[in-house]
């Protein structure tokens, strides 16, 4: 089928932009098709459900956190083998960093690879109007390639025959389809513990009614056609998604936490682990495992531990192996969720405490108000191994809960956001804690100095059982 790509793109948050992908995904799929999913922005759930449809593992593009190379570079090796790409847009399609340019937005991810883009408009309450909010989307920035309309949120078929009218008239795109507003068809609201549903295969029979509603109601032959993309240049498909040496072979084993409390990883931290050398064994905190006796270092990702707080309470011999690790000098990056695991204990809304691995001095306190949410720019604090001070990593915040230190902690970064910068986690031997999700293709230097670290502390350890076993004789 060739070098298809489309981008989902809405008209502002809640104009249906997942529905749409995720119907498209499902019908597309349904059809034969290798569909790989794409998400603009920093956002892990949407992904999941995209993963969920098209058993491939769908992939941010985040035009802040990455250059715009490795932005080309993640498009281009992913979507090889497909016959479509379809990426899902952030918030409204000219939304990101800044009110006055486009970075970070959906609009600047069309841009960089020559994405055309099919707007989702929330026709509810109006006819020729639709046509005025689609030509100032339009307008905004003409080199944005605005090639289809789909009407959601629509009274009746009606309804969207009239803005299909106003729209191909004023704007001169067709309207691909409508969406009658269907209340009992519903993506769930984006509360905690959402993804093991998704991984449980429950929201199955959702993705599976969008998929015939957008193969009634959407012209799929139509957008297929609109799909053709210009092929991204050859030097573009030749830049190494990440700078690093291929090491022969794996030379070190970094154990990563990874059940339905820790599940937030950009599989592109993952590939990069390995492209360093190391190859990734992973084990499940929620399921009792110790971290694996070979491990030479420790990845504990973002996740639900809120959610799964007493079931983590209870296995203490998972808590223990993660504390003895860490205070044995095992190289260790925590963020968020992982953060969270790490304190002492972990305090419900509902006022419940939960002993944690305790190598963090304080407790964590969740919230009904969200307590961060944004870009974070972080520079590293003296001490911190993975970036030294003074060198900067991108990546975002995104969590409700608040840390409450009950003892001085150096900080792992400064951290820079929209409000102004503070200091962010939390620095122990070879540990780096903290609340800020990293990228770790905003600065490849640090899985190098992770696989450096990883392998002296290897060597530190074979010293140690040479020097008992000597010392037993």
């Amino acid at each position: 089928m060739g070098n298809k790509r489309i981008i989902i793109a809405g008209t502002g948050s809640g104009a249906g932009k997942t529905t749409v992908t995720l119907g498209l995904m499902a019908a597309l799929k349904r059809r034969g098709l290798t569909v790989q999913g794409f998400k603009c922005g920093p956002d892990y759930i949407d992904p999941a459900y995209h993963t969920a449809i098209t058993g491939r593992p769908s992939r941010n593009l985040d035009s802040w956190m990455l250059k715009e190379d490795i932005v080309s570079s993640i498009l281009v090796r992913a979507s090889r083998d497909a016959d479509i790409s379809i990426i899902e847009g952030v918030m409204g399609l000219y939304d990101g960093k800044s009110p006055t340019e486009d970075t970070g937005s959906t609009a600047e991810i069309s841009l960089l690879t020559k994405t055309p883009v099919v707007l989702v408009v929330n026709v509810h309450s109006m006819a020729r109007s639709a046509a005025a909010v689609v030509k100032g989307f339009q307008m905004l920035n003409p080199n944005v390639s605005i090639v289809g309309v789909i009407a959601n949120h629509a009274g009746s078929a009606g309804h969207g025959k009239l803005v299909g009218q106003a729209v191909e008239k004023e704007c001169g795109v067709p309207l691909l389809g409508t969406l009658v507003r269907t209340p009992d068809v519903r993506i769930p609201e984006r509360h905690l513990g959402l993804l093991p549903a998704v991984e449980r295969g429950e929201l199955e029979p959702l993705f599976d009614r969008l998929g015939e509603m957008v193969e009634q109601h959407i012209a799929l032959d139509r957008l297929l056609e609109l799909a053709e993309a210009p092929l991204i240049s050859a030097e573009e498909n030749e830049v190494l998604l990440f700078p690093l040496e291929k090491r022969s072979g794996s030379t070190v084993r970094i154990a990563i936490a990874r059940d339905a409390a820790f599940n937030f990883y950009y599989p592109e931290n993952l590939e990069m682990l390995e492209e360093a050398g190391a190859e990734c064994i992973f084990f499940s905190p929620l399921a009792g495992e110790a971290v694996p006796e070979e491990a030479d270092g420790l990845y504990i990702g973002g996740g639900f531990p809120e959610e799964f707080a007493a079931e983590l309470a209870r296995e203490e011999r998972s808590r223990v192996s993660v504390r003895r690790a860490i205070e044995d000098g095992m190289p260790t990056f925590a963020e968020c969720g992982g953060f969270m695991y790490l304190t002492e204990e972990i305090v419900t809304t509902d006022g419940e405490s939960h002993p944690m691995v305790g190598v963090i001095s304080g407790r964590t306190y969740m919230q009904t108000k969200r307590a961060a949410l944004g870009y974070r720019e972080v520079e590293g604090m003296e001490g911190n191994f993975l970036l030294p001070e003074g060198e900067t990593a991108r990546g975002h915040e995104f969590h409700y809960s608040t840390f409450e230190p009950s003892a001085e902690l150096p900080p792992a970064y400064e951290a820079q956001s929209r409000f102004g910068s503070k200091k962010e986690g939390v620095l122990l031997k070879n540990m780096v804690a903290g609340y800020t999700h990293l990228h770790f293709a905003s600065v490849p230097s640090l899985v190098e100095r992770w696989v450096e670290a990883c392998l002296a502390y290897r060597e530190k350890r074979k010293m140690e059982t040479a020097a008992d076993k000597g010392g037993s004789r």
